[in-house]
């Protein structure tokens, strides 16, 4: 069996384009919504669906699942979810029945059980079908939008979530009122700043939001309260989290000793309220500050705006997607004007070419005609002297609608009512004029009529604030006790019954120090090995400014150096030396001291190892002779002769008297 080379490359080529064919289908069909209306095509043709069954009453969702697929081709489960999604925002569609609860994570029910309609915001702002672009649907047996009409940045105040192949989607909610305001400062070409507002409320940081592009986040914290002593209570969730998440979250931080808790209760019904109960002798601020730094009280919320423009996926800034629907609607209220002045003026001509029929008596030429052209041709010449009364020409359509006036309205006929209906008409063609002319004020004012009928209520929930990160070593409980077994050479909060150094948490690092000189930072645990003898062996706090004495011997034989030195910044788990490096190095003084002044008035007593002709043995050393350097500073001459040991000299020692 031979093998066509061809045959491969033809083959890979063919999986190149299938799956290029599928990426694209993806992001522009499915998960990615489009600038124009904000919606992914499953949201669109939701909507337009229940448009095609609107009579004002609610409809069962499964009847409106079923009436779509006629549109989408993914399924039933697909409609319903975005159906539940966008009910759940309360924008644009209307419910009725239990539509799950956002707050508690609780989902809908079946969609038998369940209503839905449009609201009147809805059908005020999305749809027109004189505006619409329209394209077969999938089995090419009905219409579909390609867009709706949507004269509002519905996607800015729904927010939208969706994640496509090698691209996702993550628009973060605005608040309705802001929105409107922002599309007013647009269209004023006046600056403005959006910054998202969440349903469930909370306090927001959005110093970093970055206008909604990649790579910003916003911050979102709960709403904690302290009730009382020992009481705390949660009344707002961030967002993206439920009352059950929070409460599984604030549970496993007590449960691994990162917050101490008595209990919690749950009493959530319309809004948010979640009581944390605090053990005696507990701070509750210390407590708050440990619910945003270890549970889901505190939330990071990275944003991602991504929409279909100009038949392809681009990351859009939110003032930028902004912008664009207000021109959009500048633009759709002024197709909507143009569309509403040519219809004025149908009816005004007709209006006055049915008033020259019946007031100059023209039905009568017809009455001998025998033929229908000659009926055309009689109404024809009769109009002729009146023509130039008319804004535009007489067409053959004109005449046929003519010949259809019933005689009792000819019979009927007022003439000052009819001059009436046509100054009516006059009016309202002079009026769309006038808003055509002056189109941005107009759009502006529609704004504003919005705000007015549906601003109400929909003020802003999440409060804009500043908040610094929670230090999670500041706030952590201390509820371990490090453990030194120095024969063995391992410490740990395990080794309960070894010496005990002192109070730490299960976050801290440890810093120790060993007799060859060398220093080295790990994170606390359970058991952990530090060397036999260490010389020191304590929790590293950053917020202490620490000053470390050492003397040492610089190799087997070498001299005797003494270095003052603050630790400074350090890795986890690498071993730094302290010493020259030189095998053999040895510490014969090591001290820590809280304040550099305390370091230097240090005094201490050298004995040195008898030798020949050696006269003192005992010379002080006084430390104020020694500057602060940093660790890998080698340090000062002490001296260069053999050392026995190194002690402290006595509070009443005289160093000239020592001498």
């Amino acid at each position: 069996m031979t093998h066509d080379p061809d045959q491969h490359a033809s083959l890979g080529e063919m999986y190149s384009d299938y799956f290029l064919d599928y990426a694209s289908y993806v992001i522009l069909e499915r998960a990615v919504p489009h600038l124009l209306d904000g919606l992914k095509p499953v949201q669109r043709r939701i909507l337009h669906s229940m448009k095609e069954l609107d009579d004002g009453r609610y409809n069962k969702v499964a009847n409106l699942i079923g009436n779509t697929m006629k549109y989408h081709p993914h399924g039933d489960a697909a409609i319903g979810d975005a159906t539940v999604n966008m009910g759940q925002k309360e924008l644009l569609i209307d419910t009725q029945g239990n539509w799950g609860n956002t707050l508690t994570g609780d989902g809908a029910a079946a969609p038998r059980y369940i209503e839905a309609r449009l609201t009147k915001f809805a059908l005020d702002v999305i749809f027109n079908p004189k505006t619409t672009a329209w394209t077969p649907s999938y089995d090419g047996r009905n219409k579909e939008p390609i867009t709706l009409p949507s004269k509002f940045p519905v996607l800015l105040v729904q927010g939208v979530e969706g994640i496509a192949v090698g691209l996702a989607c993550k628009m973060l909610p605005h608040n309705f009122n802001e929105v409107i305001d922002a599309c007013v400062a647009a269209l004023r070409k006046e600056p403005f700043v959006l910054v998202p507002d969440f349903p469930t409320g909370g306090i927001m940081d959005a110093a970093d939001y970055r206008d909604g592009l990649r790579g910003g986040k916003v911050r979102v914290r709960a709403r904690v309260q302290i009730e009382k002593k020992g009481l705390l209570r949660i009344t707002e969730i961030p967002f993206g989290t439920t009352t059950g998440a929070l409460m599984d979250s604030i549970v496993a931080a007590g449960d691994k000793g990162k917050i101490k808790i008595a209990k919690i209760e749950d009493n959530t019904a319309e809004h948010a309220d979640i009581l944390v109960h605090l053990p005696a002798g507990v701070d509750a601020e210390n407590a708050r500050d440990a619910l945003y730094a270890f549970t889901d009280c505190e939330l990071a919320i990275s944003p991602n705006a991504c929409v279909i423009a100009d038949g392809k996926p681009q990351f859009m800034p939110i003032s930028e997607i902004l912008r664009r629907n207000a021109e959009r609607t500048r633009e759709l209220l002024g197709m909507e004007l143009e569309i509403k002045l040519g219809e004025l003026n149908e009816k005004w001509h007709f209006s006055s070419l049915e008033k020259i029929f019946i007031e100059n008596r023209i039905y009568r030429d017809i009455e001998e005609c025998e033929t229908w052209e000659a009926v055309l041709k009689a109404i024809d010449d009769g109009l002729k002297p009146f023509k130039k009364l008319l804004k535009r020409e007489v067409t053959q359509d004109d005449l046929v609608r003519l010949t259809e006036i019933r005689i009792k309205r000819i019979s009927k006929f007022d003439s000052f009512k009819a001059d009436e209906e046509i100054r009516a008409l006059e009016d309202g063609i002079a009026e769309t004029e006038k808003h055509l002319k002056s189109l941005t004020k107009f759009t502006i004012r529609w704004f504003e009529e919005i705000k007015k009928k549906y601003g109400k209520g929909r003020e802003r929930k999440t409060e804009i604030a500043s908040f610094d990160r929670v230090d999670r070593t500041q706030v952590i409980l201390a509820t371990e006790t490090l453990y030194l077994d120095e024969k063995n050479g391992f410490a740990g909060y395990a080794l309960k019954k070894e010496k005990p150094l002192e109070k730490c948490s299960t976050l801290d690092d440890v810093i120790i120090f060993t007799a060859e000189g060398t220093m080295k930072v790990m994170k606390v645990a359970e058991k952990f090995f530090v060397g036999q003898r260490p010389l020191r062996v304590a929790v590293l706090r950053k917020d202490e400014d620490l000053v470390y004495s050492m003397i040492y011997r610089d190799g087997r034989d070498g001299p005797l150096l003494a270095k003052r030195f603050r630790v400074g910044g350090v890795t986890r788990d690498k071993e730094y030396d302290l010493t020259g490096g030189k095998k053999g190095s040895r510490v014969y003084y090591f001290a820590v001291h809280k304040t550099e002044q305390e370091s230097t008035d240090q005094m201490l007593i050298v004995h040195l190892k008898p030798a020949l002709r050696l006269r003192n043995v005992s010379r002080p050393f006084h430390f104020g002779e020694v500057g602060v350097k940093g660790r890998s500073s080698r340090g000062n001459m002490v001296t260069k002769l053999a050392v026995d040991r190194i002690v402290r000299a006595p509070k009443d020692f005289d160093p000239e008297v020592g001498a």
